[in-house]
C-alpha cells in the first residue's frame, strides 16, 4: 500500500486548500481512508473519512467546512478545506484501515503516506 498525500501550502485565514492523496491500486475499494492532522506538540487527529461504500465522517472540529471525496477509478481522495482557522495548522496526513469502526483512532489505522504541511497565517 503507498499512500502520498500532496497540496498543503499557506493560506490566509478565511480561505481554502485542496489537499490529496495518491494511493494505490485497489486501496481504495479495501480500505476505509482517513484524513488526520498532527499540530505541534498536539497528538494526531482525525478530522474526516470516507468507508469503502462511501460513507463520510467529519470531526465537529471541521464539519460543514471541510469535505472528503473520493476518485475511485483514479484511485485519488481529496479534503477540500474551506474557511480555514489559524487552528488548521498543522501536518495533514492520508491513512487507510480495514472496517468502517473506530474511523478516528489513528492506532487502527494501517498504512500512512507521508504528511503535508498546511499553514493559516495572515
Amino acid at each position: 500500500v503507498q499512500l502520498q498525500a500532496s497540496g498543503g501550502g499557506l493560506v490566509q485565514p478565511g480561505g481554502s486548500l485542496r489537499l490529496s492523496c495518491a494511493a494505490s491500486r485497489g486501496v481504495l475499494v479495501t480500505y476505509t481512508i482517513g484524513w488526520f492532522r498532527q499540530a505541534p506538540g498536539k497528538e494526531r487527529e482525525g478530522i474526516s473519512c470516507s468507508t469503502t461504500d462511501g460513507t463520510t465522517h467529519y470531526a465537529d472540529s471541521v464539519k460543514g467546512r471541510f469535505t472528503i471525496s473520493k476518485d475511485n477509478a483514479n484511485n485519488m481522495v481529496y479534503l477540500e478545506m474551506n474557511n480555514l482557522k489559524p487552528e488548521d495548522t498543522a501536518v495533514y496526513y492520508c491513512g487507510v484501515k480495514y472496517g468502517s469502526m473506530r474511523y478516528f483512532v489513528a492506532g487502527a489505522y494501517l498504512y500512512w503516506g507521508r504528511g503535508t504541511l498546511v499553514t493559516v497565517s495572515s
